[in-house]
C-alpha cells in the first residue's frame, strides 16, 4: 500500500534570495534520505515561500526494502585453533555480524555471513527527519535563538509531519512535530489542522498562501502581462528580480504606481536602478522601448486598500528619485581633474595604498597587456587617459548613493565633460564582468582596462599577504581572476599570462613592486581547473593544465577530446607510449637536432619520417588522431631500438627524435598524467 509523506518547516521571513536554494536542498536531502534507507516512493515536490520550505512525497512504499548481503570474514587459515574450536577472530566477527560461528558459510579460502536484513516501516524511519534531514540543511547565513546552539536560516516556528493522516513525532529543539501549519500573517487568522498530507497545498490557498513558488510565479506573470495588455505597455521581468519577487510574498497581487515624469530626465539607468535595485519594483516602457513614469510592484496580500499601498510605494520611490534628481544636477558642478586629485586621499587598502596609486599601476600593466597581446598602438593616448581618470565617479554625489552605479555614472559624467566616448566607454567597462557569468566588455579598450584593473588588484592583495583561503575571498580575488581569463578568451588575444605576469613583477610604480609570484600562478591555475570541472576526468584535466596554458577555451577543448578517446581502443596503448618518449626525451640534455644520416635502423627511419608528416592543426580532435597516429611506429620503435647506448651520436639522434615528439605532445598534455590502469 503506497502512502503520501508531508515535511513542513516553518520560519520567520527567510531573506528571499535564499528561499529558493533551501527549498531545493530540502528536497534533496529528503530524497537522499530515503534512498540512504531503502524507502521506495514515486515523486517528491516542492513548496516554498518566505515563510515556509516543505516537500510533499507521494507514493511512499510501506517499508523499506529487505535486503541479503553477503559479508567477507576471515580466512579459512586463522578460523579454527590446533584443536579444532572456532578462533577468537571468527568469534568475533560471527558476533559482529549478528549470527554464529556455524552459520557461516566456507567459500573458497574465506567464511562469509549471509545476512537477511529485514525492511522496518516507513514512519519509523519518518521519526529520524528532524535529525537526519533538518538538521543537516546548511546555508549561506545562519541564524540562533534563545539559549540554542543549533542554527538554521531562520528561527523554527512549527513543524508539520504528516504521513497520509498519521502525525509522524519528532522534536526538534522545543519544537514537536505535528499536522498544524499556518496561513497568511495577515489574512488569515488562527491555524490549520491537516487531515491527510495531499490537503497541504489545498488548504493553504483557502488560507491566501499560493505554497508552489513555480505556481506563485506564474500568477505574478499574469498579473503583470493583463496590465501591460490594459495599457499598451511593455515590462520587462527580469527573471532574477521575478525570483526574488516570489519569494517576498505568499499571495501576490500585482498593482500599478507612478511618479512625476519630470523625473525621466535623470539617467534611465538611475531610476531603474532605484527601482529595481532598492525597491524590487518592474520598470514600465511604452511599446516604442521608452520609460514611463510608472512602475508595477508586488504585493503580499490582496486587492483590499490596494490605492493606500500604492500610494505608500510611490511616496518611498519619490524619496529615492528626489536624491537622484539632486546628485544628477550637483555633479555636473564637479570638475574630473578635482576627483582624480582627492583620490589620492581615497583608500584603495590601508595596507597598499590610495586608489590614485592603484589607477597609476593600471596605467602602466594596461600599456603591457596592449603589447602582449600584440594589440594597436593607435589608441595608446586614450588609454592613457581613461587610467588617468577612470575611477573619478567614486567621489560623485550619485555613486556615494547607489553604489551600483559606478563605472556607468562615470562614462556618463565623462561624456558631459567632454572626454572622447572611447575613453568614457572603458570607464563604464573595466568593471566587467561583474560575476561569473556577467556580461563582458564590448570594447577592446575597455577590455585592457578591465584586465589591468583586475590584474593589479589580484597582484597587489597577494603583495601584502591578503591571499584568498578556503571559502574567504573578502576581496573578490576569485571573480577577478575568472574575469580576467574570460576576458582573454572572448577578446581572442594570444597572450602568455605568465610571462606577461613575470614582466610586471619586473616593475616598481612610485615605489610599489609586486611579491610572491609563485602564490599568484599557483592561484589562477586553481582558477582555471576550477573552471575546467565537470569537463572530463580529473586526471585528463590535470594533463591539460601541465601544458601551462591559461587559455580556458583551448583547455576545455583538449580535455573534452581527450575524454571522448577514452574508450578508443587505442587510447591506453598511444597515451603509454607518448609518456614512454616524453620520460626519454627528458634526458636530453642539449639542444634536440635530427641527423637524417644518422638514423640506423628501419623502425627509427619509419617513426621519423611519419614525425616530420604530423602537423597538429585544426581542433584538439585532429591534433591527437595525428599525435595517436604515431603510437604503432613508437611501439616498433622500441621493440627494436636501443635509445640509451654508449654510442653519443646514435643515442643524441634518438632521443632528439623522440624529443620532437615529445615537444609536439606537450601542446595538447602531459600524457604521464593521464591514469591508464
Amino acid at each position: 500500500m503506497m502512502a503520501n509523506y508531508l515535511l513542513e518547516i516553518g520560519l520567520e521571513e527567510m531573506p528571499a534570495h535564499l528561499v529558493s536554494a533551501a527549498a531545493t536542498q530540502l528536497e534533496t536531502r529528503m530524497t537522499d534520505f530515503l534512498s540512504e534507507n531503502r524507502v521506495a516512493f514515486e515523486t517528491i515536490t516542492q513548496f516554498s515561500t518566505p515563510r515556509r520550505l516543505a516537500v510533499l512525497v507521494k507514493g511512499l512504499s510501506e517499508n523499506s526494502a529487505a535486503i541479503d548481503e553477503e559479508v567477507k570474514g576471515p580466512s579459512a587459515k586463522i578460523a579454527k585453533d590446533a584443536e579444532g574450536n572456532w578462533s577468537k577472530a571468527i568469534q568475533g566477527f560471527s558476533r559482529g555480524q549478528g549470527v554464529t560461528p556455524d552459520d557461516l558459510v566456507l567459500q573458497g579460502d574465506y567464511y562469509y555471513a549471509n545476512k537477511h536484513i529485514a525492511g522496518i516501516a516507513t514512519a519509523e524511519i519518518l521519526t529520524t527527519v528532524g535529525r537526519d534531514v533538518i538538521s543537516k540543511m546548511q546555508f549561506s547565513t545562519y541564524m540562533k535563538w534563545a539559549n540554542n546552539s543549533f542554527l538554521f536560516v531562520r528561527p523554527i516556528q512549527w513543524i508539520v509531519s504528516l504521513l497520509d493522516a498519521q502525525v509522524i513525532p519528532f522534536d526538534l529543539l522545543d519544537v514537536t512535530a505535528d499536522k498544524i501549519t499556518y496561513g497568511h500573517r495577515f489574512l488569515f487568522d488562527g491555524h490549520i489542522t491537516l487531515d491527510d498530507a495531499l490537503d497541504y497545498a489545498p488548504r493553504l490557498n483557502e488560507a491566501f498562501v499560493v505554497a508552489d513558488a513555480a505556481e506563485r510565479k506564474a500568477q505574478i506573470e499574469a498579473q503583470i502581462a493583463k496590465i501591460a495588455k490594459d495599457n499598451n505597455w511593455t515590462i520587462y521581468l527580469l527573471p532574477s528580480l521575478l525570483e526574488e519577487v516570489t519569494n517576498l510574498v505568499e499571495y501576490p497581487t500585482a498593482f500599478v504606481g507612478e511618479f512625476d515624469a519630470k523625473y525621466l530626465d535623470v539617467p534611465e539607468e538611475v531610476l531603474v536602478t532605484s527601482m529595481r535595485e532598492h525597491q524590487r519594483y518592474f520598470e514600465v516602457r511604452d511599446l516604442s522601448g521608452q520609460l514611463q513614469p510608472n512602475f508595477i510592484s508586488v504585493r503580499n496580500g490582496n486587492t483590499v486598500h490596494i490605492d493606500n499601498v500604492a500610494k505608500g510605494n510611490q511616496k518611498v520611490l519619490v524619496a529615492r528619485l528626489e536624491d537622484a534628481e539632486f546628485f544628477w544636477k550637483e555633479d555636473q558642478k564637479l570638475k574630473i581633474a578635482d576627483l582624480v586629485e582627492k583620490l589620492k586621499k581615497v583608500t584603495f587598502h590601508e595596507k597598499i595604498g590610495s586608489v590614485h596609486a592603484h589607477m597609476h599601476r593600471v596605467k602602466t600593466i594596461a600599456k603591457k597587456i596592449r603589447q602582449a597581446a600584440n594589440l594597436s598602438a593607435d589608441y595608446d593616448a586614450k588609454l592613457d587617459r581613461a587610467a588617468d581618470i577612470y575611477k573619478f565617479d567614486l567621489l560623485t554625489g550619485m555613486v556615494g548613493e547607489f553604489d551600483e552605479l559606478q563605472g556607468v555614472m562615470g562614462e556618463k559624467y565623462a561624456l558631459l565633460a567632454g572626454e572622447d566616448a572611447q575613453v568614457a566607454t572603458s570607464i563604464r567597462e573595466h568593471y566587467l564582468p561583474t560575476s561569473a557569468d556577467g556580461a563582458l566588455p564590448e570594447t577592446e579598450m575597455g577590455a585592457v582596462l578591465a584586465m589591468a584593473d583586475k590584474l593589479d588588484t589580484i597582484l597587489a592583495f597577494f603583495t601584502v599577504g591578503l591571499i584568498p583561503s578556503g571559502s574567504n575571498d573578502p576581496y573578490a580575488l576569485r571573480r577577478a581572476t575568472a574575469g580576467i581569463l574570460r576576458i582573454i578568451e572572448s577578446q581572442n588575444w594570444d597572450i602568455a599570462l605568465p610571462s606577461l605576469i613575470s614582466e610586471l613583477y619586473t616593475l616598481d610604480v612610485d615605489g610599489f613592486t609586486y611579491a610572491k609570484q609563485d602564490e599568484v600562478m599557483q592561484f589562477i591555475n586553481g582558477r582555471v581547473a576550477k573552471m575546467l570541472e565537470g569537463v572530463a576526468r580529473y586526471d585528463l584535466i590535470e594533463a591539460v593544465l601541465a601544458t601551462g596554458s591559461l587559455d580556458v577555451t583551448y583547455l576545455t577543448e583538449t580535455a573534452k577530446a581527450l575524454d571522448d578517446k577514452v574508450s578508443d581502443a587505442d587510447f591506453k596503448t598511444s597515451v603509454e607510449n607518448l609518456a614512454r618518449v616524453v620520460n626519454l626525451a627528458s634526458k636530453l640534455t642539449t639542444a634536440p637536432s635530427v641527423t637524417e644520416a644518422t638514423l640506423e635502423n628501419e623502425f627509427e627511419k619509419a617513426l621519423f619520417t611519419a614525425e616530420q608528416q604530423v602537423v597538429l592543426t585544426g581542433t584538439s580532435a585532429e591534433k591527437l588522431t595525428a599525435l595517436f597516429s604515431l603510437s604503432d611506429l613508437i611501439t616498433a620503435f622500441f621493440d627494436n631500438t636501443m635509445v640509451m647506448i654508449d654510442d653519443e651520436a646514435l643515442k643524441h639522434n634518438r632521443l632528439s627524435l623522440l624529443a620532437d615528439i615529445a615537444a609536439k605532445a606537450g601542446q595538447l598534455a602531459d600524457f604521464r598524467r593521464i591514469l591508464t590502469k
